[in-house]
């Protein structure tokens, strides 16, 4: 692990990120198909399946008060959430123009071993819980947009599971491929969707105006207030029409916040509200408990393809998802919460656009074990909401930190502010905790397992850097045990990987000790993942002259970027590091192994890190150090 990670902090040090982003940017017509996309896939697809459960929920006592009133909470929750909570507030909480819960965790400016340490909990677990939203979104989506097939013949009945198995897998392995190239039809296509959706709305309304009315949010209190438990169990279903409401935040720094803003208040958020309104004016005019009140919109010959339009609108809204956690598990990595893992870059342009193999496969086989063992979209919207919903919890917790710290809100201000948005957050959450026993498990259990391994992961490294730096050498004494000891200097130059800054590396100690020769150019390398996206070219390298041949080098990267060592390192030469023609690369592989005194837990712990630290990703896949000059020194060592 010849790396280190920085915390929030370390953006006064002088090593401040390039602003490399959009959010100055003038939106343009390129900008806001970008937006939509890349980033109301989601939301986007909610109409599909949101109705629908809200129906099931309520029952045959769905009367037209009650249709309204839900037409009234959705409207209302996509303003006080989607608008005002995500557009105007969260998503001006920006870590140097990229966004999503790991960059507003580091803006709290604590670190795992500070008095709050429970921020970097609430982010890690906000983050884990990411996950878990992403094997579900996939499934519910591409099932609810086939199951539109049953609304014109029964035919396809026994077969929509199966072909939204076969939609998936082909989305997954398309992954390898990159998205470069067909994301640039995602916009256009989205355009469409979203028009599709408001002039089906439109026709709706105009047969019945009455819907309008629903704008009143009087009926919204009053179906949450007449209804007991059922209205508060409404929520649930309410909350489907919000799912997406991270993208917002997560996708900002490949688009910016004002094209964001511009396409959800001019095309968004009107195409929705149209649509769940000609929806309800619809089911008032011909109550139906049994079809998708959403393809019920269309006329009988629209319906294949619609059918059409809304599987390639659900398929843009799991690669959302799908490339959002690429992205995420790549930060996660690079800030030093996750074990290494492959990434292979698929753009030579476009730093987000990246595969990692191990993501990727293990979401498609979990997304397809539920697609297959749920069936339907009915049965899957009932685990959906959980994860989703305490992402959004955590997000106002740290919200509320970064308005006192960061934009130095008054405690009267921030607290009114977080107040209201955690009264509609915790109301969402509780009414899907009722769907824990649905299969809202399923997305917590991932999550708690990936949270494990982030944490256990974290601690272990930092673990192998204390044992590594509680007996440094120093300088002086290593220098004098190379004239005393007559250490052979070879020609070449070494480059040792290290995490250590303080002293001599002890990989070039042990290597000493071992050996007994040392090349006549020995440079300790340590690379350093800084919380600020992108480092600027100035701030990439420190050098230091040790002295006798020997280099400490410090190359900086930020938690985005794509680390070439060989290409970087090369640069060296320019601050008075020795030329060199064909380097050989160092690296410690530890094992690590339990101390007997400790409890069953800790060596359970220990275990686990083990074995992520055994199949971690190499230096040469992370790093793309060539194979032929790369040794690997192990090691085993006690924690």
């Amino acid at each position: 692990m010849p790396y280190s990670t920085t915390s929030a902090l370390n953006r006064h040090t002088g090593f401040a990120g390039e602003i490399h982003n959009k959010l100055g940017q003038s939106p343009n017509l390129a900008t806001v198909l970008v937006a939509l996309g890349i980033v109301y896939g989601d939301l986007g697809t909610s109409p599909l399946y949101t109705l629908q459960t809200i129906v099931h929920i309520i029952g045959h006592e769905f009367t037209p008060e009650e249709a309204l009133g839900s037409l009234s909470l959705i409207v209302w929750s996509l303003i006080i959430t989607i608008s005002v909570k995500y557009n105007v507030l969260v998503m001006r909480a920006d870590n140097h123009g990229e966004g999503g819960i790991l960059a507003l965790m580091a803006m709290t400016g604590e670190d795992r071993s500070g008095r709050r340490r429970w921020l970097v909990i609430f982010g890690l677990f906000g983050a884990a819980l990411i996950y878990g939203d992403g094997i579900i979104t996939p499934a519910l989506s591409v099932l609810s947009a086939v199951e539109g097939l049953n609304v014109a013949t029964d035919i396809f009945k026994p077969y929509t599971m199966p072909i939204a198995v076969l939609i998936l897998v082909a989305l997954f392995a398309l992954q390898t491929r990159g998205t470069a190239t067909v994301g640039k039809a995602f916009g256009p296509v989205m355009l469409i969707w979203f028009a599709t959706m408001a002039m089906l709305g439109i026709g709706a309304i105009v047969r019945h105006p009455q819907v309008l009315c629903a704008l009143d949010p009087v009926h919204a209190f009053r179906l949450l207030s007449t209804n007991g438990f059922v209205g508060f169990a409404v929520l649930g279903g309410v909350f489907l029409a919000l799912t997406g409401g991270e993208a917002l935040y997560a996708d900002m720094g490949h688009v910016g916040r004002y094209p964001i803003r511009l396409a959800w208040y001019c095309i968004v958020l009107p195409a929705l509200v149209l649509n769940y309104a000609g929806q309800v004016g619809n089911f008032l005019d011909a109550p139906d408990m049994e079809s998708n009140p959403f393809f019920k919109l269309a006329p009988d010959w629209a319906i294949y393809p619609l059918v059409a339009l809304a599987t390639l609108a659900t398929i843009i809204a799991s690669q959302a998802i799908i490339t959002g956690s690429f992205s995420m598990t790549r930060q996660a990595m690079q800030l030093g919460w996750f074990p290494g893992v492959r990434i292979d870059q698929t753009s030579a342009e476009a730093y987000g656009q990246i595969y990692v193999p191990f993501v990727n496969w293990t979401m498609m086989f979990l997304t397809v074990a539920l697609t297959a063992v749920f069936g339907n979209s009915e049965r899957i919207a009932g685990a959906y909401g959980t994860a989703v919903s305490t992402t959004m919890v955590l997000t106002s917790v740290l919200l509320y930190e970064v308005m006192r710290r960061r934009w130095r809100w008054t405690l009267y201000q921030a607290a009114a502010t977080a107040a209201l948005l955690l009264a509609v957050d915790l109301a969402f959450f509780s009414a899907n905790l009722f769907k824990i026993l649905e299969g809202g498990w399923i997305p917590l259990t991932f999550g708690i397992l990936v949270f494990t391994i982030m944490t256990t992961w974290h601690f272990g490294v930092e673990a192998l850097y204390r044992r590594n730096i509680a007996r440094p050498q120093q300088r002086t004494e290593f220098f004098g045990r190379l004239r005393n000891e007559n250490v052979v200097r070879v020609s070449g130059t070494a480059i040792f990987l290290t995490r250590s800054g303080k002293g001599m590396p002890p990989i070039i100690v042990n290597y000493v000790k071992q050996g007994r020769c040392l090349h006549k150019t020995a440079i300790a390398l340590t690379v350093s993942f800084e919380s600020v996206p992108r480092v600027r070219p100035r701030d990439r390298m420190r050098c230091e002259n040790l002295g006798e041949g020997v280099w400490h080098v410090t190359v900086h990267f930020g938690f985005v970027e794509i680390p070439d060592l060989p290409s970087v390192i090369s640069r060296a030469t320019r601050k008075g590091v020795p030329a060199w023609d064909e380097p050989i690369y160092y690296i410690e592989r530890h094992d690590p192994i339990s101390r007997k005194n400790r409890n069953m837990l800790s060596r359970c712990g220990v275990a686990l890190f083990a074995f992520m630290s055994r199949n971690s990703a190499h230096a040469i896949d992370r790093f793309r150090i060539p194979s032929n000059a790369l040794v690997e020194i192990g090691r085993r060592i006690e924690l």
